[in-house]
């Protein structure tokens, strides 16, 4: 069963709106704290995420960008605000659908189902900055182009882009790559962040990997 994660800060349509996916089918989680949204929403490892706009301290076009920059969960924007503009950004933003209030429920499932059936097969792929990582291979796409990274290389590329704008730490991506972070000869994880930074280089990617003094390694884009 798909989950679906509910952003609304009105009780009553949250409610409404739980209970009607709930009866089509769906696993519904809802956010009804507004303090760390994102993060809340990303926990809850949802299927797809159906986002309001006007909300208590963030606005839905702020979550929804840092929704599609720290994963590539597909997001369906509902909201009472109906301005040309407004579509236009969302979508500008990464948003899947966009839909205003009041809405037919039958539209509105079927636009979910739509976009559900979009993304059918890419829970495997993780989404980077202009580029595809499929976890299970370690294959990057990017501009019509498909290179298989060697197993440690993917490896760290995966967890960089996990915590995507946070650090990680060398103990972390040891254990990811060794299973284990004793022992690990320092240079062993420069040689594999080096060979990365070159292939991503080679394929004019516009992010690299960065250290930052005493706290790891994150993935950074590139000033154009």
């Amino acid at each position: 069963m798909k989950r679906i994660c509910v952003v609304e800060d009105e009780e009553l349509v949250r409610e409404e709106l739980s209970s009607m996916l709930e009866k089509s089918g769906y696993i519904v989680s809802t956010v009804d704290s507004f303090d760390d949204v994102t993060s809340d929403i990303l926990k809850s490892s949802p299927d797809l995420v159906l986002l309001d706009i006007n909300l208590p301290n963030m606005s839905g076009f702020q979550i929804c960008r840092e929704l599609k920059n720290k994963s590539s969960v597909p997001v369906v924007i509902l909201t009472s605000r109906d301005d040309l503009r407004d579509e236009l950004n969302a979508l500008e933003l990464g948003a899947d659908e966009f839909m205003t209030k009041p809405y037919r429920k039958e539209r509105l499932l079927l636009r979910i189902s739509n976009v559900l059936k979009r993304y059918e097969g890419r829970s495997n792929l993780i989404e980077g900055p202009g580029f595809l990582l499929d976890k299970l291979t370690y294959t990057l796409y990017i501009d019509g182009t498909s290179v298989i990274l060697p197993k440690n290389q993917g490896k760290i590329i995966e967890v960089l882009l996990r915590k995507r704008g946070e650090e990680v730490s060398r103990q972390e991506i040891s254990e990811e790559v060794w299973g284990t972070s004793e022992f690990i000869d320092e240079n062993a994880l420069q040689v594999n962040l080096t060979r990365l930074k070159k292939t991503m280089a080679s394929l004019n990617m516009n992010c690299t990997v960065v250290a930052v003094r005493g706290k790891g390694y994150k993935i950074v884009e590139l000033e154009e």
